[in-house]
């Protein structure tokens, strides 16, 4: 099963994925996308980790996420994948203008084939104004872009406000 969970900032997003992939009773690993590249974002990675139960395996990959869900899904398996933009992110500031396209294709056409559960978190960046900057506007298209496409190949997509789940496709929680 494919599940895709939305939401902003600290709207609880990652605390509900976690939640699921616990009450999957499969083995979980999780895929960390993010890059500690300063002080707030190890607080923020540290607040993650104590979290998360001390038996679920951890890989950390801020680029290569097609290849990581490939050679991790397994029939008795949980991935969460956790976050879809911090990973857009890094693939937007790397040197190689094509490599986003190239990640974002690699991803999409290898979900149909993966076993087992995996859970995809990302903030949803698209509900408020026009950010200025062209960076910052392609950020908001391309994720706006990933989450539709993502979106249509999940079996259940939701949104999370307020810690408060809505269910926006698939099976209620």
């Amino acid at each position: 099963m494919l599940q895709l969970i939305l939401g902003g900032a600290r709207s609880g997003k990652s605390r509900l994925a976690e939640k699921l992939a616990s009450d999957s009773a499969f083995s979980v690993i999780y895929i960390a996308t993010s890059q500690a590249l300063d002080g707030e974002m190890n607080q923020r990675v540290a607040q993650h980790q104590a979290r998360r139960p001390t038996e679920w395996g951890l890989i950390e990959e801020p680029v290569e996420l097609a290849r990581v869900l490939r050679e991790n899904a397994a029939a008795e398996r949980c991935l969460l994948v956790d976050c879809l933009t911090l990973w857009l992110t890094n693939l937007l500031l790397l040197d190689d203008s094509r490599r986003l396209a190239l990640e974002r294709e690699q991803l999409l056409d290898c979900l149909d084939g993966l076993p087992g559960e995996i859970i995809f978190v990302s903030n949803e960046t698209g509900l408020g104004v026009v950010p200025l900057g062209e960076l910052t506007r392609r950020y908001v298209d391309e994720a706006g872009w990933l989450h539709q496409a993502l979106a249509e190949r999940c079996q259940r997509v939701v949104l999370t406000v307020a810690g408060l789940p809505l269910t926006l496709k698939g099976t209620a929680l």
